[in-house]
C-alpha cells in the first residue's frame, strides 16, 4: 500500500512574495514623490505625474507578474521606443535611480528581493539610456 501524494503548492512569485499591488504602489508613489523636488526628474517629467505615475507601477506589476492592466491598456511595453523622445542621459539615469532606490529602499523588501528588484532597476534604466552627454 503506498501513501497518497501530496501535491506541491504552487510556487509564489515575486509579485506576491513581496506584497503585491500595495507594495508596488507605495514603491512608485514614493519615487514619484522626490520627482518635483530633484531638477533634473523634473525636467523629464515636465507635466501632470499621475499619469506617469500610473503608468510606471502597472509596468512595474505586470512585469514581476502581476495584472496585465499595462499591456491590456497600452500594448507591448516596447521601452526603448517609448522612451526615445525623452533625452536619457547618464545624469537623468542617476537621478532615476537614486530616487528609485529611496523608494525602493523604505519599502520593507527581504535583502533577497531588494537585490533582485534593484539588478532589474539599474539594468533597464541603463538601457534606457539614448544620449550621450
Amino acid at each position: 500500500m503506498s501513501l497518497p501524494t501530496v501535491p506541491t503548492p504552487p510556487a509564489i512569485g515575486f509579485y506576491e512574495a513581496i506584497g503585491g499591488e500595495p507594495t508596488f504602489r507605495g514603491i512608485v508613489a514614493r519615487f514619484f514623490e522626490q520627482v518635483p523636488a530633484d531638477p533634473i526628474l523634473n525636467a523629464v517629467y515636465t507635466d501632470d505625474l499621475g499619469p506617469a505615475e500610473d503608468r510606471l507601477r502597472l509596468f512595474l506589476m505586470q512585469y514581476w507578474g502581476g495584472p496585465t492592466t499595462y499591456s491590456d491598456e497600452r500594448g507591448h511595453p516596447r521601452l526603448r521606443m517609448r522612451h526615445v523622445p525623452f533625452a536619457i542621459g547618464p545624469r537623468e539615469r542617476d537621478a532615476w535611480l537614486r530616487a528609485m532606490r529611496v523608494a525602493v529602499g523604505e519599502a520593507g523588501l527581504a535583502e533577497s528581493h531588494r537585490e533582485q528588484l534593484w539588478d532589474y532597476l539599474e539594468s533597464t534604466a541603463t538601457a534606457l539610456v539614448n544620449r550621450r552627454e
